[in-house]
């Protein structure tokens, strides 16, 4: 089967059932079946892409309308990409099946289903493009799904953290917009394979560095790095846990593969003034993150401040700019991804049978639920790095980058903050699992079909520790691939020092 058709369908089927769900009846029943059925399609085509890519030669590009590209609009499809479009179509899948018991009635009829499906097609539009315009156009679509999905609720508090979120993005979307203008005046182009050959050369150019400066703040700021993360956690906290998850599992990941495929692709001959950089703003992400998590007591800014703290973890391993750094941040953010929206799942379940998010007002959930105090251990654990679970791997493989390169003070700190997340997750669980209730009243029912998705995130998470060879085999000929469009690409990992012994050859950029 050829692979070049299924390249649009990751934006074209949540588009189409977008439209569909506009012309269903206004009732939650229909709504509800056709999102968790159209997601479910997403996943299929997610699955189908990723194994025809993985077995192509190389990336595959589609360019619409008969124009070839720079000009025309063409959708970029590598390993890197696939990757991004099947984990976001898991978790819009999860996400939808776990709404089903979240999502008011109110909500369903003011249209939640169509923003959730138009937020994955910006999503999946920005891991497919292969021009930086058209990026743009994407994280728009995305600002304006999320927006609407955060406003719904109507609460003074999630009208302020909604304004809050819209004004930063619609500041770094001018940002954005300004650097490409500059770019677009220095290379009449702005598709990303085309800009890495035209201005490979062009590194001194005040201009050039100009642009990079307002590309670096506006995907910093989607992707809530030290210091413009602040906007994270004063609006997370105050959308519906549904929101919450699939936001904190997906939109700043988007960020960071736009930090990835521009100054690790197209501008990747920046490297020499980005790398250093990129190294202290990840290790300072972390560190505020880190702490913000520890000292808070609220399930959703616990969580919200560890998503900062992980982004610095990816952002780490840009500022290495080495292949096999790389494929670590790779493989670590298809980690994160999973892990942070179970959290954010797990942590309904837990507020909604304690009736409360404040951890001083939970306890006695371990002897009333033991199946979700299983199911939140799991990528609690997952979090703070403890083996045989991916994020052992995940960490593992980006510290032992930062031993390869000799960056020694950056380990160890990446090693302190994997104490102080397993610390936080583990007050976590004292707090809610293990104390008594505090409440005389008695827990609320726990429903059973919320713990299914996070079963299935749970189940996914160990999968991949169990399976960590095939996956990271992926995340290096993912890298290999990213680092091949570039041409300043970065050294690549030798063979001999991979930890896995596989018979396929990664192919040399």
């Amino acid at each position: 089967m050829s692979v070049e058709p299924l390249v649009a369908l990751p934006v074209l089927v949540p588009l189409l059932a977008g439209v569909i769900m506009l012309c269903l009846p206004a009732r939650p029943g229909p709504r509800k079946a056709w999102l968790v059925a159209a997601t479910g399609i997403n996943l299929a085509v997610g699955c189908l892409l990723l194994q025809g890519v993985s077995r192509a030669p190389g990336p595959v590009e589609v360019v619409f309308g008969g124009w070839e590209a720079p000009v025309g609009i063409a959708f970029h499809a590598d390993l890197l990409a696939a990757m991004m479009v099947l984990v976001a179509a898991l978790i819009g899948f999860c996400g939808a099946w776990y709404g089903l018991g979240e999502i008011g009635r109110l909500l369903w009829r003011r249209h939640y289903g169509f923003f959730y499906l138009l937020l994955l097609v910006g999503i999946n539009g920005a891991f497919l493009t292969g021009d930086l315009f058209n990026l743009f156009v994407w994280f728009e679509v995305m600002l304006m799904a999320s927006f609407a999905m955060m406003v719904m609720g109507r609460s003074a508090h999630t009208v302020e953290g909604a304004t809050k979120y819209v004004v930063l993005n619609m500041l770094s979307s001018f940002f954005f917009l300004s650097g490409l203008g500059i770019l677009y005046g220095k290379a009449g182009s702005l598709n990303l394979n085309d800009v890495a050959v035209k201005l490979v050369d062009a590194s001194g150019d005040p201009m050039i560095l100009t642009s990079g400066a307002l590309l670096l703040l506006a995907f910093g700021i989607k992707a809530g790095v030290f210091p413009l993360y602040f906007w994270l956690p004063a609006s997370y906290p105050y959308t519906g846990f549904t929101t919450a998850a699939v936001f904190g599992g997906l939109l700043t990941k988007v960020g960071v593969y736009a930090l990835f495929r521009v100054f690790g692709g197209a501008l990747g001959f920046l490297s020499d003034l980005t790398a250093d950089l990129f190294l202290w703003i990840g290790a300072a992400t972390m560190i505020v993150g880190v702490l913000g998590a520890a000292s808070r007591f609220h399930l959703r800014r616990i969580l919200s401040f560890h998503i900062v703290s992980q982004i610095g973890y990816l952002v780490l391993g840009l500022g290495l700019f080495t292949q096999g750094a790389f494929a670590a941040a790779i493989f670590y953010t298809v980690h994160h991804i999973i892990v942070k929206t179970n959290l954010f799942f797990a942590a309904g379940v837990i507020a909604a049978s304690g009736r409360s998010e404040r951890l001083e007002k939970l306890g006695g959930l371990f002897t009333r639920a033991p199946l979700l105090a299983l199911l939140f251990a799991i990528p609690a654990l997952s979090l703070g790095g403890i083996p045989p679970l991916s994020g052992f791997f995940a960490k593992f493989l980006l510290i032992r980058e930062t031993l390869r390169e000799e960056a020694w003070g950056f380990a160890a700190v990446a090693l302190a903050v994997g104490v102080l997340t397993l610390f936080s997750m583990t007050k976590i669980w004292s707090e809610a699992f293990w104390k008594e209730s505090p409440r005389s009243a008695p827990l609320s029912r726990l429903r059973a079909g919320r713990l299914a998705p996070v079963a299935v995130l749970a189940a996914v998470t160990v999968g991949i520790g169990l399976a960590f060879g095939p996956v990271y085999e992926l995340a290096e000929r993912a890298a290999a691939q990213l680092v091949a469009q570039n041409p300043a690409a970065p050294t690549p990992v030798p063979r001999e020092l991979s930890m896995i012994a596989t018979d396929t050859e990664v192919s040399e950029p």
